[in-house]
């Protein structure tokens, strides 16, 4: 069963001294890079944001990072500037080896609608191609690690299973942000949702 390794969101930003720095994203370099030397296929996806965009609370008066809002989409956490296209914070971590990947998916990139999951932005509706680029390429089984568990992680497992792939999601090659529980919430959603947490 042809299998694939979804790397997701290993950005400088999301490291240790980046715009939202996820706690221990860099321990988890090394062991995906040995992961994706071993894997069939390997996809890359990155947070590629317009400066500005409509998911930063400093686009919204009077709002501070991690306070909700109500988008047309649904409810939107507000996060730090971060990933802007181009910008150093944007980049893959230095160490990570992206000449081992055959697709990256860039999300995040609508100014108008935020986007954690690798296969939908966040109205659960515009797809971003990689359902399409894993059925050409045969793929029937997804391996997914990377940048944070409870959001990006979560959204593209779950998206994943619903769209028929059997998806481990490996924890230890993961790191979460949790805001106010939602990693506890994210990790029994993907269980509900079929996804193996291994």
């Amino acid at each position: 069963m042809p299998k694939a390794l979804i790397v997701i969101d290993v950005q400088n930003d999301f490291c240790p001294g980046g715009a939202l720095a996820v706690d221990g994203a860099d321990r988890i370099v090394a062991g995906i890079n040995t992961m994706m030397k071993e894997a069939g296929a390997v996809v890359l996806t990155q947070d590629w944001h317009p400066a500005g965009h409509s998911s930063f609370a400093s686009s919204h008066e009077g709002k501070e990072p991690f306070e909700m809002t109500e988008m047309p989409y649904g409810p939107q956490v507000l996060w730090p500037d971060h990933c802007v296209q181009g910008s150093p914070g944007a980049e893959f971590h230095p160490d990570l080896e992206t000449d081992l990947a055959d697709m990256i998916v860039r999300k995040g990139y609508n100014p108008a609608i935020d986007s954690y999951s690798a296969f939908y932005e966040n109205d659960h509706e515009t797809p971003t191609g990689l359902h399409g680029y894993l059925r050409s390429r045969g793929i029937t089984e997804l391996v997914m690690v990377g940048l944070a568990t409870d959001f990006c992680v979560n959204y593209s497992a779950v998206d994943a299973a619903r769209l028929g792939y059997p998806v481990t999601v490996l924890r230890d090659l993961c790191r979460g942000i949790d805001l106010d529980g939602s990693l506890e919430a994210a990790l029994n959603g993907m269980r509900d949702a079929g996804v193996t947490l291994a």
